[in-house]
This record gives structure tokens, C-alpha cells and sequence, in this order.
């Protein structure tokens, strides 16, 4: 059998044998660390109950054994007075409590912290309070801008090197910077070593997106975008708040975090190479080896010979669009520029009112442990309606209902917009040809970056109003899911392949289609007073 489409190869195999159940779960395993890396900041870097330090003053935050009243100010916090955090009291050096003035000083000797929550966090040991407590949600944006970095290169590493290295290369770097990670000496050791995990961890869940996509046929695909990753992604997320609730010191917590991510390790000797990106390498041979491999293990007695030996990407690329692509090629037509300025914009949206809800758990009234579980556990409901949306809707009508949906709860009743990111996953990889859908994806993913690095100075505005960054996110994300609406629908329509395939935004069209008609009625007219004269003549 020749295949000149590896398109046709899935039809060969199957769509559900032992050999895509096998990729399909053990890729989605491979993303359950992903869950965390990041939310894990919910409970490592909250701020407990604290306040100055004081002489001669043994637990503050639970009383102390001296009237704090005489020894701290008193200032106003959401209608409430309570104890300042930031500042005490100045004393006379040793007229003790008699010793006391009005006039007040920072606190020179540090901070007393409540340990009924947390044994430790980030923030108890490198005191990320009053004037330093920027550090908290910097420290989350580093990270996010480790992704932003690792979105836009490991498309370039997976395209030159192939996709199961660099899967195992990020996979083997997550595991052991995540484990150095828990020896950070100071707030600045621990800055940089996040900023590399975020890198690695994005790198891991794009390459492993596109691996799984590649080894699996068109009909599983939906299913591997939101009930495998996603919903694995889900379960990493309710996977968090049971280990936090029992470990209670942030260094314990991420060294429990860190150690099963090596038991990833042997997976290398079960998961294969794309056969897809091997024969656009010319590698023809260790394709067909992959493919022979997948139908025997599917039960499929079949000797002869797959893939022609043909080399490059000649059987890749359609007929007359065989010259390189840039990311100049998504904005270079009007049309495809304004499908990608669209979707960055969902995009950081969608990741703004993600992680902007996510870190702003601990702000919320009631356990944070039990919030952090309820959230993810709406997360894996969100994703089976994504998948079910997505199998049976069109595709901008589901986007922007699910969006607009958010935003009204996210301004009502502050639920988790989870599902919007599911699908605009699958939504996008749709809407670009193929020629550029990799730039396309990586240049959505890179704005979603943008929106997670600012998401957590969301959660941070909870500081001057509860309300505010709900208003903001609510709104933005009702916006965006109208943008959604002029975006082309891909529900049952074959993926483009070339730029020129790509179909028409929704307005544009409407446009065309009312210049064409007031054109067309302008050459009637034309012709009729054409004929007339000539009938006069």
C-alpha cells in the first residue's frame, strides 16, 4: 500500500486500537504536572496573618502578651479596623511600654506570621509584605514569562529536532529544576529557577499537543484536545489542593509535587516519534518502522510496503505553495490578519479570566482548600460540555456563547471560565491553513502569555476593591466573546491547507456579498441603458 496523504495512514490503522488508546492516555498523563506548576503559587505564595514584630512580644497575631492597642496602629480595611501590618508604634530605647509615642516607624525587626494556616510560604520566609509585597504576584508573572519565552521557541526546537525529544528533554528539565526549586536560598534564586520551569512546562504541553494530534486520526483528535489534555490538565489542578491541605510548608509541598514527575521518565520507550514530522524530515524509513509497529500492535497483518520513499516535504505540501512560510504570512492578507488579531485577543482574554480567577482563590471568602477543589472540579464538568459543544456546534457560535457565558458569571457569581480555553484550543488549530497553523498556534499561545503574565494584578486589585477585578475580567470577556462572532465557522468544513483557503471573517463576507450585489445590479442597469441605445440606434 502507497499512502502519498498520511492523512489516509489513521484510515489504515484504525481510529481506536490499542495503539491510539496507548498514545492518547499515556501523552494525557504526561500533562498532569502542568495542573500545578503554576497554581501551586495559590498556597506557596499566600500571605498569612501577620504584623510587626514587637520587643518583649511572643505570638502578635494571636494576641501577644501586651496591649497591642499601645504598640500598633489602627487602620481602616475594607470598612473593618483592624491592626496596621506595615507599621508600629515607635519606643524609647528601654523605657518599655512607657516608652511609647504616637509617631509610628516600619517594622525595623520583621514581621510575626500565623502559622494557623501554613507552617511556611514564600512569603513568611522572605518577608514579601508591605513594601516588598509586589514580589508575590511578580514571582507568578515571572513564571508566566517563561511561557511567553517557551511558547515561541519550542515550535522551532520540535520542527528541527522532532517532537518526542524535546517532549522528554522538557519533561527530564520540569523534573529537575522543580526539585532544585525546593532548595532556593532566596527570593531571587527562586524567581529564576520559576521563570525556567514555566519555560519547560510550556514547551512540554505544545509539543505534546502537537505529538498527540499528529498520532492520532481526525476523529480523536477533539476528544485528545479536551477530555485528554484538558482534562487531565483538570486533575493536576484537583490533585493540588489535597496535597496542600496535608502539607502545610511550602518546601515539603513541592518536593511532594516533584518526585512522581520521574516516574514520567519511561515513557520514552512507549511513546513514538510522528510519523508525520519524520517523513516531512525525508526520514521515510523510521516512519514506516513507526507505523509497521503501530499495525501490528492494532492486529493488522500487513507486509507490504506504506510510504513511498520520497523525500522532504513533497507529499506534505499541496501543489503551488511549496516555498517557506514566516509569521510574516499572518498578517501579510488582510483576511488572515484579521483572524489572528482576533484570536490573540480571545486568547488573552480567555488566560486573563483563567488564572486571574485562579490566584484570587485565596481572597475568596471560605477555605481556600476547599475553593481550589471545587474550581478544578469545575473544570472537568466544563471540559466533557466543551467536548460535547465541540463535536456538535459551530464552532464560533459555541466560543462565543461559552465566553460570553463566563463573562456574566464571572460578573454574577465568579465561576471558572474553564471551558472557553478548551475550546478556543481546538477553534484556533481549525482557523489557520496548514501551511502556518504551528505559527498560527504558537502566536495565539504566546498572546495567552501576555494575558496570564497581567493576571495576577488582577487578584492583586482585590486589595482596593473585592469587586473590581471581577468587573474587569466580566467585562473583557463579554467583549471578546462578541469578537468571536465574526470569526469563520470550521464546524464540519476540511481544513485549509493553503493560505488562499482560509475562509472569509463573517463580516467581511457579508460586505463582499453587498458589493457584489450592488455591483452586479449596477452592470444590469448598465447593460439595459446599453441595449436601449443600441435599440434606438
Amino acid at each position: 500500500m502507497n499512502v502519498q496523504d498520511y492523512d489516509e495512514v489513521p484510515a489504515f490503522l484504525g481510529e481506536w486500537g490499542p495503539f491510539q488508546k496507548s498514545v492518547f492516555f499515556l501523552l494525557s498523563l504526561t500533562i498532569i504536572p502542568n495542573g500545578y506548576a503554576g497554581l501551586v503559587m495559590v498556597f506557596l505564595a499566600d500571605t498569612p496573618q501577620h504584623s510587626c514584630r514587637l520587643p518583649n512580644s511572643t505570638d502578635v497575631t494571636t494576641g501577644g502578651t501586651v496591649n497591642l492597642s499601645l504598640r500598633l496602629p489602627v487602620e481602616e480595611v475594607d470598612g473593618e479596623r483592624v491592626y496596621s501590618k506595615c507599621a508600629r508604634f515607635k519606643t524609647h530605647v528601654g523605657d518599655g511600654l512607657n516608652g511609647t509615642t504616637r509617631e509610628t516607624e516600619p517594622c525595623a525587626d520583621g514581621w510575626e506570621y500565623s502559622t494557623d494556616r501554613y507552617t511556611s510560604t514564600i512569603v513568611s520566609e522572605w518577608n514579601l509584605v508591605c513594601d516588598d509585597n509586589w514580589k508575590g504576584p511578580f514571582t507568578v508573572s515571572v513564571f508566566f514569562m517563561g511561557m511567553l519565552c517557551g511558547s515561541l521557541i519550542s515550535g522551532l526546537l520540535s520542527d528541527r529536532y522532532g517532537r518526542k525529544i524535546i517532549l522528554f528533554v522538557s519533561m527530564a528539565l520540569q523534573t529537575v529544576f522543580s526539585l532544585i526549586l525546593v532548595s532556593s536560598q532566596s527570593w531571587a534564586m527562586f524567581s529564576i529557577l520559576f521563570f525556567i520551569i514555566g519555560f519547560v512546562q510550556i514547551s512540554k504541553y505544545i509539543v505534546m499537543f502537537i505529538l498527540g494530534s499528529e498520532l492520532l486520526g481526525k476523529t480523536v483528535r477533539i476528544a485528545y484536545g479536551t477530555l485528554g489534555v484538558c482534562l487531565f490538565f483538570a486533575l493536576g489542578s484537583v490533585v493540588l489542593p489535597i496535597f496542600a491541605y496535608f502539607i502545610r510548608d511550602w518546601r515539603m509541598l513541592l518536593l511532594a509535587l516533584s518526585l512522581p514527575q520521574i516516574l514520567y521518565m519511561p515513557l520514552w520507550w512507549f511513546i513514538p516519534e510522528s510519523p508525520r514530522w519524520l517523513l516531512s524530515q525525508g526520514r521515510v524509513e523510521e516512519a514506516e518502522v513507526i507505523v509497521q509497529a503501530a499495525a501490528k500492535r492494532n492486529g493488522i497483518k500487513h507486509t507490504a510496503v506504506i510510504f513511498e520513499n520520497r523525500s522532504d516535504q513533497e507529499c506534505m505540501l499541496p501543489t503551488g505553495d511549496k516555498h517557506a512560510h514566516t509569521y510574516l504570512d499572518l498578517v501579510r492578507t488582510s483576511n488572515l490578519r484579521n483572524i489572528t488579531i482576533i484570536a490573540m485577543f480571545v486568547w488573552i482574554i480567555s488566560s486573563v479570566g483563567y488564572f486571574g480567577l485562579s490566584f484570587s482563590i485565596p481572597n475568596m471568602h471560605g477555605d481556600p482548600y476547599i475553593n481550589c477543589f471545587i474550581s478544578a472540579a469545575t473544570e472537568i464538568v466544563s471540559y466533557v460540555i466543551a467536548w460535547i459543544l465541540l463535536r456538535t456546534s459551530p464552532r464560533r457560535i459555541s466560543l462565543a456563547c461559552i465566553v460570553v457565558f463566563s463573562g456574566v458569571l464571572l460578573l454574577l457569581i465568579q465561576i471558572v471560565p474553564s471551558a472557553a480555553f478548551s475550546m478556543i484550543f481546538v477553534f484556533s488549530a481549525e482557523l489557520y491553513p496548514t501551511v502556518v497553523r504551528n505559527m498560527g498556534f504558537g502566536v495565539c499561545s504566546m498572546a495567552s502569555r501576555i494575558g496570564s503574565i497581567i493576571s495576577p494584578y488582577f487578584a492583586y486589585l482585590e486589595t482596593y476593591n473585592k469587586v473590581l477585578p471581577f468587573i474587569l475580567m466580566g467585562s473583557l470577556s463579554v467583549m471578546a466573546g462578541i469578537f468571536c462572532l465574526v470569526l469563520p465557522e470550521t464546524f464540519g468544513q476540511p481544513l485549509p491547507q493553503t493560505i488562499q483557503q482560509v475562509q472569509p471573517m463573517i463580516w467581511w463576507t457579508t460586505k463582499r456579498n453587498d458589493i457584489i450585489a450592488v455591483a452586479e445590479k449596477d452592470k444590469k442597469v448598465e447593460n439595459e441603458h446599453l441595449n436601449s441605445q443600441i435599440d434606438a440606434v
